[in-house]
């Protein structure tokens, strides 16, 4: 179909009205438009896109979140390193950094510094081209990151094209990407609920989000981002100042911290530090200490770099925050997969703004290591890690009469023997008739990126088992309003709406249902890529250990995890009583037809393997290689279709050039086979 010029300019339009709303909204946080217009003008974007798809960009709101799962992260390495920081833990610290930097320097200029919030998330680099975000990378050692663009580009505060009349041919932006407080605790009590293990910390969860295959679930988790560093082709001639900087990527549609400060001295530092360390509490984020920047750009070039830090900035660190208070209590939660952690029930305490009562034990280990008791004095610490954890035991406060804490030896909820496996630190019970077991696994089979069954909770979990309706979730799908009416505080509307939600989530896909099982180790994404390789559930139950560890994404561990469990006579049967039930055990056709084509992009192609990969094995680049239909051979010949180049490539590479075999780097090969 023709475009006209009249839709061309209406998309446009579109894009500029929804690209300004989302500054406004997640930048400015000034709404200038209601949600029902943006939501309105989003869709009309959207269906003009899929009607005339040669008019998507990259740059468009609705390209925010990828259509599918990343099959794996490519290794990038840095135009420009990303260097961390020189660390100082107090005044004294401070001024000699200062002492040793101004050494360097001769007929000392009149300076200034910036401070920032150090950001508790994940540095992150964006490179833009022509203003268009082609690319975002985690930090990994400096040199070498992940891309993660896909991910990146569900962060509403990161804008995919700049706010410039006329961009510079290519720009880089440093910044942090982190996740809110509310946001973390929301995400932490939707994993509790579905029996998944909760992040240690907001900063560990900004990291992991940010490798999952899957964007859309990176954007559930709302990730922000402060930017703080720019490089661009000429600007550091242009730009004389770090402060200049900031005030530039604001202008670029950046959200940059408003929490900065230029000071003229050390005492200025210190001040504002001193300032931050009790207003850092009432902040929507973490942060951990005040990043302290040189602030003239010239003076930054001429102090340079050690091997391992700029010298012209230095990291000013708040100490970890920690208390003491009385251990009460000792006691142990069994969590959906039988795990049992022990945890201290302790006096109230206030850490990080927050009243805290219990702190994880993690295992038995560590109750040894502690030597822990009833009545001991305890120091608690919370500092960036959001899940209280006992650091210490005052032993010199410990009263008469207290005993060494021993593990249970039988399940508090079931009284079952507790088994601790061979080289794992965790105890557990193995009874799958544990009624916390059922309840966690109840919730994990109706959350979210499971069957997604709504309104089934955890107090619902509760009150089925209780109740004696509910003995595995294949029980589910046999229970009847009128069951579920009876239970406390459920009407008839209640009831039938959830029979309803039961109902429905007999149409899920094959990997969810895989996923809601809640078979070790195996999470959503993995879930994903088993049944796209084995998309019934026979073929994974015949599948041997050394088909499911070969698929590349699937580790020994998860592979071992699978084997066991598929085999165990009880885990057979309720596959079958939810086949009996409706659910259904395989891929989609057009799932399978998917990757029957994926599988055969390389058909008839030969490769040679010359140098070192970055991010491959060797091994791995040729089962890829082999998985989508092609042939790796040791020699180079007027046969190959195609060079694989790594680093320090040797005599094969002259014999391709001379022959003109094309070559490719690893992501082009990933590329290729995506394609």
């Amino acid at each position: 179909m023709t475009v006209t010029p009249e839709t061309k300019k209406k998309v446009v339009l579109l894009r500029e009205q929804l690209q300004k709303a989302g500054y406004a909204y997640y930048v400015l946080d000034e709404p200038i438009m209601e949600d029902t217009v943006y939501d309105k003008l989003y869709r009309q974007l959207q269906d003009l896109e899929a009607e005339y798809p040669e008019l998507v960009t990259a740059d468009s709101p609705t390209q925010r979140v990828g259509d599918k799962p990343a099959s794996r992260f490519t290794a990038v390495r840095h135009n420009i390193p990303l260097y961390s920081l020189e660390n100082a833990f107090n005044s004294a610290e401070l001024a000699k950094w200062q002492t040793r930097w101004q050494k360097q320097i001769e007929n000392m200029p009149e300076f200034n510094y910036v401070c920032e919030l150090k950001i508790d998330g994940s540095a992150i680099a964006l490179t833009y081209e022509d203003g268009i975000l082609v690319r975002g990378a985690t930090r990994g050692d400096g040199v070498t990151g992940e891309e993660v663009t896909q991910n990146i580009r569900t962060i509403r505060t990161i804008p995919l094209k700049l706010s410039l009349n006329n961009p510079p041919a290519k720009v880089e932006v440093r910044g942090e990407a982190f996740l809110p407080l509310d946001v973390f605790a929301a995400i932490n009590q939707a994993r509790s609920k579905s029996g998944e293990a909760l992040f240690a910390n907001p900063r560990n969860a900004a990291a992991g989000t940010l490798r999952q295959l899957d964007s859309k679930i990176v954007a559930q988790r709302k990730l922000n981002f402060f930017a703080y560093t720019l490089h661009t082709d000429g600007t550091q001639q242009k730009i004389d100042s770090q402060w200049e900087s900031l005030e530039i990527l604001q202008q670029m549609g950046f959200l940059v911290n408003p929490n900065r400060k230029l000071c003229a001295s050390l005492a200025e530092v210190e001040a504002y530090f001193q300032e931050w360390d009790t207003g850092r509490k009432n902040l929507p984020y973490l942060t951990d200490g005040v990043v302290v920047k040189v602030n003239d750009y010239q003076l930054q070039q001429r102090l340079g770099f050690t091997q391992k830090f700029p010298r012209w900035a230095i990291a000013l660190k708040y100490p970890a925050e920690e208390s003491p208070t009385v251990v009460k209590d000792i006691i142990v939660n069994v969590g959906r997969t039988g795990a049992v952690t022990p945890m201290a029930v302790m006096q109230p305490v206030q850490l990080a703004g927050t009243t805290v009562q219990r702190a994880t034990l993690h295992n038995s280990d560590r109750v040894t290591e502690l030597d822990i008791r009833v009545g001991d004095t305890v120091i608690v610490r919370k500092a960036g890690e959001i899940i209280p954890e006992v650091v210490r035991v005052l032993k010199d406060l410990r009263p008469d009469g207290t005993v060494p804490y021993q593990m249970p030896t039988s399940c508090p909820e079931c009284n079952s023997a507790l088994v601790r496996p061979q080289d794992e630190a965790v105890t557990r019970c193995i009874n799958s008739s544990c009624p916390a077991i059922l309840r966690g696994s109840i919730i994990h089979w109706a959350s979210r990126n499971a069957l997604d069954i709504r309104g089934l909770g955890e107090r619902i979990a509760i009150l089925l088992i209780k109740n004696s309706l509910v003995h595995s979730v294949a029980d589910l799908y046999t229970l009847t309003v009128e069951q579920i009416a009876s239970l406390e505080r459920m009407g008839t509307k209640s009831a039938e709406n959830l029979i309803q939600a039961i109902a429905e989530s007999k149409n899920q896909d094959y990997d969810r249902i895989l996923y809601g099982l809640g078979i070790r180790y195996v999470g959503s994404v993995n879930a994903k890529i088993l049944t796209e390789n084995f998309p019934t559930i026979e073929e994974l139950s015949q599948a041997s250990f050394e088909s499911i560890e070969a698929v590349y994404g699937i580790g020994e561990e998860i592979a071992q995890s699978v084997f066991e469990w598929v085999r165990i006579a009880d885990n057979r049967t309720l596959i079958k009583q939810l086949q009996a039930a409706g659910l259904k055990f395989v891929s989609s056709q057009s799932t399978l037809d998917s990757v029957a084509q994926s599988q055969q992009v390389l058909a008839g192609k030969t490769f040679v393997i010359t140098g070192t990969l970055l991010s491959l094995k060797r091994s791995e680049a040729q089962q890829l290689i082999e998985q989508a239909g092609g042939k790796v051979t040791g020699s180079i010949s007027k046969k190959t279709d195609y060079l694989l180049l790594g680093e320090d490539a040797g005599s094969k590479l002259a014999k391709a050039e001379k022959l003109g075999i094309p070559q490719l780097n690893e992501a082009q090969l990933l590329e290729l086979l995506n394609n």
